[in-house]
């Protein structure tokens, strides 16, 4: 199928990544994934191999393609820390491609990143490389979130069914329809939790004129261009975490020492909580952030303070490193900085399915971050 595919972009407009690259997506993807998306150091290795293997990762932005395009959306399934332990094949990304295309007996001409944060950012790019396809310059969230139907394809109108599950151990599971993409959630985190607690779940194609309206447009270009901006503040021995608050428009709000920390599965999902110490000119403050894969609230000594879908990140105080949830010790020296969420999470039905009340908590409203001037 692959061979006689007609190509729907020009291939004048594609950018090849490096590996250069990948070393500043794991960081910037660690950035923006806000504790989750899976450990991306873990997906660059990934992706590294596909390098070596001879694969080439073709980067191509949204208004660069043919608008009735198909493109799959693709991205990990799952509970973060899982994947610390068990490592993914590498392959089910590619299976899933295949099995959609068998399904819909149409060929897939672009893939789409479901999340940009964490190793989601790796798995779409390797999934393209095996499949010999380009990936649009953009993602279905603009972070990372715990749930299926909270990308912006799903809030603002895709259906998400049909779609492929498939695994490490070589299974693939179809979803053909879902009465709601919620349906679709629970059916999937029930499937995910038999095989093991991770793998990689492909949703219906859309068409490119969709994508390039409602995704999160440039994700890989930004979250690149953060992992260049901490690494170049290290080499000139500048501040990192303020590189990237100056890049993205956030702040710093606290610098504390762990000194609680509760993290458990539950239901395909690593939900708990974790209390800071302050320290510097936080000293005598406490602060507390909740998660759920990601972080989704922040506390400073009890008021909240920043909500989702705005962007709550621990960095390392010292490096500016990100640090996933998954990652989270007892005793770690961290940095929180607050960044403003794109503008398509903030509309009413966004925060619908993304706000504070669709994690459990009604009584929090949601207080939008200021953008930069």
């Amino acid at each position: 199928m692959a061979e006689t595919r007609k190509l729907k972009y020009d291939e004048a407009a594609l950018r090849t990544l490096t590996r250069d690259d990948l070393e500043a997506l794991e960081i910037g993807a660690g950035i923006l994934g806000t504790g989750g998306g899976g450990n991306p150091y873990q997906g660059k290795l990934l992706a590294l191999e596909a390098l070596k293997a001879g694969h080439e990762m073709k980067l191509l932005a949204t208004d660069a393609i043919e608008p009735d395009a198909l493109c799959m959306s693709i991205g990990g399934i799952g509970a973060p820390v899982v994947g610390v332990e068990r490592i993914r094949e590498g392959r089910e990304g590619l299976r899933c491609l295949r099995a959609m295309e068998e399904l819909i007996r149409m060929p897939v001409d672009a893939i789409v990143c479901e999340e940009i944060g964490g190793a989601n950012s790796m798995s779409p790019l390797v999934t393209a490389a095996l499949g010999g396809l380009p990936i649009l310059d953009c993602d279905g969230m603009g972070r990372a979130f715990p749930e299926m139907q909270m990308t912006t394809f799903s809030i603002y109108g895709h259906s998400s069914t049909p779609s492929v599950m498939c695994d490490l151990h070589g299974n693939a599971v179809i979803f053909s329809h879902a009465v709601s993409e919620v349906w679709h959630e629970r059916m999937a985190r029930a499937c995910v939790v038999a095989q093991g607690g991770g793998a990689m779940l492909a949703t219906a194609p859309m068409q490119a004129h969709f994508v390039h309206q409602f995704a999160i447009p440039r994700s890989y270009t930004k979250a690149i261009a953060l992992g260049e901006a901490v690494i170049r503040a290290r080499r000139m021995q500048d501040d990192p975490i303020q590189a990237v608050c100056d890049l993205e428009g956030g702040r710093r709000i606290f610098n504390g020492k762990i000194t609680d920390l509760k993290r458990h599965l539950r239901g395909g999902f690593a939900v708990g909580d974790l209390e800071l110490a302050g320290f510097d000119g936080w000293a005598g403050e406490t602060a507390s952030v909740a998660i759920q894969n990601e972080f989704l609230l922040f506390r400073r000594n009890g008021v909240v303070e920043v909500t989702v879908p705005d962007l709550i990140v621990l960095l390392d105080v010292d490096t500016g490193y990100p640090i996933t949830t998954e990652m989270l010790r007892y005793g770690q020296r961290v940095a929180v900085i607050a960044i403003p969420c794109h503008d398509l999470l903030r509309s009413p039905a966004a925060l619908e399915v993304v706000g504070p009340a669709a994690f459990g908590y009604p009584d929090i409203a949601f207080s939008p971050l200021p953008k930069a001037a």
